[in-house]
């Protein structure tokens, strides 16, 4: 693994590259999308299974860390009206799905426990009434564990889910004062044991670096606290400082955050103690045990990637609804209105809330399989993607090569006759070589709406 507080490599490649949730990514989305290109892409795709991503993009209190598309209120009754909205865009969508079966369920946010129970069921119903969901359907939503009761775990069990995300963040109070998210740890291990205990097949919690006072001594403890609660997954995300675009993080004084020779070394001792304890290092932030089914994707090479992060179902169409969602299907990626008196306002005219999206070329294609490789399973197969798309690899990307072969003589990459592989040394800084294939990254990579690599 590469020491990054002592190798001169992080300097060199911890440039601001994109997180490859989707390529290309959604910066090169256009309003020249048109609800009937949706449509188009819906009829032509060959898939019969749907993920379904609901936004739900309500919170009670805000983060000052947080770049999410989120509105922050106390009014319980605003999530009713949402709910109005989002059945309407149902109704709209429903018909161009009836051939397919949903085989995952993910409700994301903002804070979707800032539902209550009649809520959840409300939109459960809704769900199951307009689509076919299967028996075995994975079933996820986020919970923030500071505004709710223990018992509401067990509602969530009772309506068909099986997962569950907690955001923890860190467990040091001072850290925790400093972003705005002061919460209970023992509380926390409370909603992971009564999960486990209910039969959640995977808890997951996530966890930050790079936090406002974080340091070595603060977060020993924070991972100590969450090895005793033993989660199925741990997702351990890059605090990106980008008060110019998110105007919370402004309440994060520049002083206050480590500097990079720390926040590297806070990036290795998680993931030292984190394999230590047993888990498995999956693709370049997620941790599962080796009985979760990410782990044993992440050893079979068939993980992949989407909006989510990384997930075991690449072969479904998905299909987001609500405020600011993000579908991909077939050969397309499209986003709803991102501003929620536009989206309302659209679906009072009973038209779609799509915003923009984009028709992925072959181009873009074949450079999304490379990159979905590259950040999955840590190495591309040269014949696979010959064969897919009828290229000759060395001959389309002869530039790309080249490039490589400067991160080879650094120990990131090796370049096999057929394939390249990201080295122990490349891993953390695979998003660095995965944008070696982006054909939209400007010239110089230091763009700053996307986040530095580590």
């Amino acid at each position: 693994m590469l020491d990054l507080t002592e190798n001169a490599l992080l300097k060199k490649y911890n440039t601001h590259a994109p997180r490859y949730t989707s390529y290309p990514t959604a910066l090169t989305f256009t309003d020249k999308f048109s609800r009937k290109q949706f449509v188009n892409a819906v009829q032509l795709s060959k898939s019969r299974f749907l993920s379904l991503y609901i936004h739900i993009p309500f919170c009670h209190s805000l983060c000052y860390y947080c770049g999410c598309n989120k509105i922050v209120s106390r009014h319980q009754h605003k999530a009713d009206i949402y709910l109005d909205y989002l059945e309407k865009e149902i109704a709209g969508q429903v018909s161009l799905f009836r051939h397919y079966t949903v085989s995952q369920v993910h409700l994301g946010g903002g804070t979707p426990s800032f539902l209550n129970e009649t809520q959840i069921l409300r939109l459960m119903n809704m769900l199951s009434t307009h689509f076919t969901i299967a028996d075995d359907a994975a079933m996820s939503i986020e919970i923030d564990p500071r505004k709710m009761q223990l018992d509401y775990v067990n509602m969530l069990k009772q309506q068909g889910f099986n997962r569950l995300s907690i955001g923890v963040q860190d467990t040091d109070e001072k850290v925790q004062l400093a972003i705005n998210r002061a919460q209970d740890t023992q509380f926390v291990a409370d909603l992971v044991e009564r999960a486990q205990q209910l039969g959640f097949s995977s808890v997951n919690l996530d966890l930050i670096y790079g936090l406002p006072w974080q340091d070595e001594a603060t977060f020993s403890k924070t991972l100590s606290d969450i090895m005793l609660m033993k989660p199925e997954r741990i997702s351990l995300f890059s605090y990106a400082h980008m008060p110019s675009r998110f105007a919370a993080q402004r309440k994060i004084l520049d002083h206050w955050l480590p500097n990079t020779d720390l926040k590297a070394a806070l990036l290795r001792q998680a993931i030292e103690t984190l394999t230590q304890n047993g888990y498995v290092f999956i693709g370049m932030d997620h941790f599962a045990l080796p009985k979760d089914e990410l782990s044993k994707a992440c050893s079979a090479g068939q993980l992949h990637r989407n909006f989510q992060g990384y997930t075991t179902q690449g072969d479904c169409d998905l299909l987001g609804l609500g405020l600011s969602s993000i579908s991909s299907i077939n050969n397309t990626f499209s986003q709803n209105k991102k501003d929620l008196m536009g989206y309302y306002a659209s679906l009072d005219e009973e038209v779609s809330p799509l915003e923009k999206g984009v028709i992925l070329t072959n181009d873009d294609q074949i450079r999304a399989l490379v990159i979905k490789e590259l950040m999955c399973n840590g190495k591309v197969t040269q014949a696979r993607v010959e064969q897919q798309y009828n290229i000759c690899f060395k001959d389309y990307f002869a530039q790309e090569l080249n490039e490589l072969a400067l991160l080879e003589q650094d120990g990131l990459v090796t370049l096999g006759h057929e394939i390249i592989q990201v080295t122990s040394q490349g891993r953390l800084l695979v998003r660095h070589i995965a944008s070696v294939f982006d054909a939209y990254l400007p010239s110089e990579t230091h763009n700053t709406r996307m986040s530095q690599v580590v």
